[in-house]
């Protein structure tokens, strides 16, 4: 085969290099004679010494390569160090000539040195990993199922499973997501016929349609890997990613699993944490709280569930429970110490002052945010020290302890206005909430999350007009904000003005968002308004069963009333209450039609 040329050295470097070559090969075993005799040292055993396969023609090739690398040349270092690679069939030269032609931003020398290694060790692992992010680092993931097919082959039985589940991550910025997918099923084929790997395999199928945004696809995959392996987290991780995205048929997934789980991997409780996250999202509190119960009981000592349970008993002005919870939250996070335990216990300190705060101790609550360092969760803070102010009926003085709060990052700015102005909206001060918001417009405005707040406002002000204006001004500006299409529509419903413009609205927001069940709501209040009362049924029960919210229940159980279906109707209502007692619109449904359920 022939070599790489081999570069002659100046002469004027050859005796320093002499110098330094003796001092690499010498200077470790050079030790000073001790002047007098020490005592006995302890006798270690040491490892037996391996020699390696360097000899004076290849310890020369890789120095002359790595000077050529240093010297501004990594070609020709590249090409000696490969070289020396092939010669010696070592897995470390290979990788340092990946590591040069990397440096050199050569990805079709990587690649090639890369695909060198492999054909050298098809069982090595690391080899073919270096090909397949090669390979989809150059845009051709068309040639890396065999790469996938014999990583997975060499990988051991207890490594194959976390292999698979890394894949959708793998190929995450792959531009062709079909394709990406079809590779993928294409490696993982074998697998999904393993007893031990198929709950993964498929779980990896469904998240590859999920990168699809084919969400169908996906639950069924996740549904396959079910079947294969009920107890495994892994279809059921991927069902709450789906129920997330509105896939409502993927609960009774993630309940199954729940149940006939008996393991306590980070997995399985990672399962039961996030289900909990989500039925809170979801406004369904009592469920959350058993998920979070049973989770506490079984796993005692894991911090994150005391800290949400703690969040629902806060909410629910189970204060005692919640202090004991958080108590016992701090305890552990305290213990654990890790970066992620200090940003909760933040979140702690904040939920004690909250306690504190409803309980009327504000002494106690300004304790506990005194206890807060970290920079940026000051202002959350602060905001939780202004509402304590406000409620001693100093607003004045909230406000300006908001206002006077440093600017340490360029976003602050917008943060204190933020803060100002959902204190404002939390005391009903909403003239006030507009006029801050509307300053934020002033200063920021390309914040179209900024002009949407203050239409909001605008409408609780009784601004409706201003509203209008508002949100006209944020469609022109952001075509596809849904929120907005669906908040006039809604807002024009509502009043029972202009219904089939009101109605074009929300079928806007619809098409932009079909998953979304507020506008669903929405569309199915429009609909009632313009008389499909059947029409307007349909859709708010589908809407009510995708989530259960107290602003839903208002508008199915004022259909439902109107329909003669009375007993249907309280019965929703009552689930509303105790959703959100305080909801304003099903308060004031409830009031106008002089219901009590």
């Amino acid at each position: 085969m022939k070599t790489a040329p081999r570069p002659a050295l100046p002469t004027w470097m050859r005796p320093a290099l002499a110098a330094w070559l003796i001092g690499l090969a010498f200077g470790a075993l050079a030790q000073p004679a001790p002047a007098s005799a020490p005592p006995a040292p302890v006798v270690v055993a040491q490892p037996p010494v391996v020699n390696s396969a360097l000899n004076a023609p290849l310890f020369y090739q890789l120095l002359l390569g790595e000077l050529n690398v240093r010297g501004g040349d990594p070609g020709a270092g590249y090409s000696l160090i490969l070289d020396a690679a092939r010669r010696q069939r070592d897995p470390a030269l290979y990788r340092r000539a990946v590591e040069v032609a990397l440096q050199a931003r050569s990805g079709e020398a990587a690649l090639s040195a890369a695909r060198a290694w492999a054909q050298e060790a098809p069982a090595d692992a690391e080899a073919n990993r270096y090909v397949l992010q090669m390979l989809l680092a150059l845009n051709r993931p068309a040639e890396t199922a065999p790469v996938l097919k014999a990583i997975l082959q060499a990988a051991g039985p207890d490594e194959r499973n976390d292999i698979i589940n890394a894949i959708p991550q793998t190929y995450a910025r792959v531009q062709d997501k079909a394709q990406a997918a079809a590779v993928v099923r294409e490696a993982l084929e074998p697998s999904l016929k393993q007893p031990a790997q198929a709950a993964a395999a498929w779980t990896t199928v469904g998240r590859m349609a999920l990168a699809q945004d084919q969400l169908p696809q996906a639950l069924a995959a996740a549904r396959q890997g079910h079947e294969a392996d009920p107890a495994s987290p892994y279809p059921a991780l991927l069902a709450l990613e789906l129920l997330e995205r509105g896939q409502a048929d993927a609960e009774p997934l993630v309940r199954r699993q729940l149940l006939v789980s008996t393991s306590n991997s980070s997995d399985d409780i990672a399962v039961a944490l996030a289900y909990a996250r989500i039925l809170m999202d979801l406004q369904r509190h009592g469920e959350a709280r058993t998920q979070l119960e049973a989770l506490t009981t079984r796993q005692p000592d894991q911090a994150d569930p005391w800290l949400l349970l703690a969040s629902l008993q806060v909410q629910d002005n189970a204060l005692p429970a919640a202090t004991e919870s958080l108590q016992k939250y701090m305890s552990l996070a305290r213990r654990s110490g890790d970066e992620r335990a200090a940003r909760g216990l933040t979140q702690a300190y904040l939920l004690m002052a909250q306690v504190a705060e409803k309980q009327k101790d504000f002494v106690a609550a300004n304790a506990w945010l005194d206890r807060i360092e970290n920079v940026d969760d000051i202002m959350a803070a602060q905001a939780r020290r202004a509402s304590l102010l406000a409620r001693q009926g100093r607003m004045a003085e909230a406000r300006a302890l908001l206002r006077n709060q440093p600017e340490r990052r360029p976003e602050d700015a917008r943060l204190k206005l933020i803060a100002e102005a959902q204190l404002l909206r939390d005391f009903k001060d909403f003239e006030q909430a507009y006029q801050v918001y509307g300053e934020g417009v002033r200063s920021f405005p390309d914040d179209t999350d900024l002009l949407y707040d203050q239409a909001m406002m605008a409408e609780k002000a009784d601004r409706l007009d201003e509203m209008e204006r508002l949100l006209r001004r944020l469609i022109a500006a952001k075509p596809d904000h849904h929120h907005a299409y669906n908040a006039l529509g809604y807002s024009l419903a509502d009043r029972n003005l202009r219904l089939p413009e009101a109605k074009q609205l929300i079928e806007k927001a619809v098409s932009l968002a079909p998953g979304d069940a507020y506008i669903q709501d929405s569309l199915g209040w429009v609909e009632f308004r313009m008389g499909n009362a059947a029409r307007a049924l349909s859709i708010l029960r589908a809407a009510y069963s995708k989530r259960p919210d107290a602003e839903i229940a208002a508008h199915l159980g004022e259909v439902l009333w109107s329909q003669g279906q009375r007993d249907q109707a309280l019965l929703v209502w009552r689930e509303g209450l105790l959703l959100s007692a305080d909801n304003e619109t099903l308060q004031g449904t409830l009031k106008r039609l002089q219901v009590t359920p």
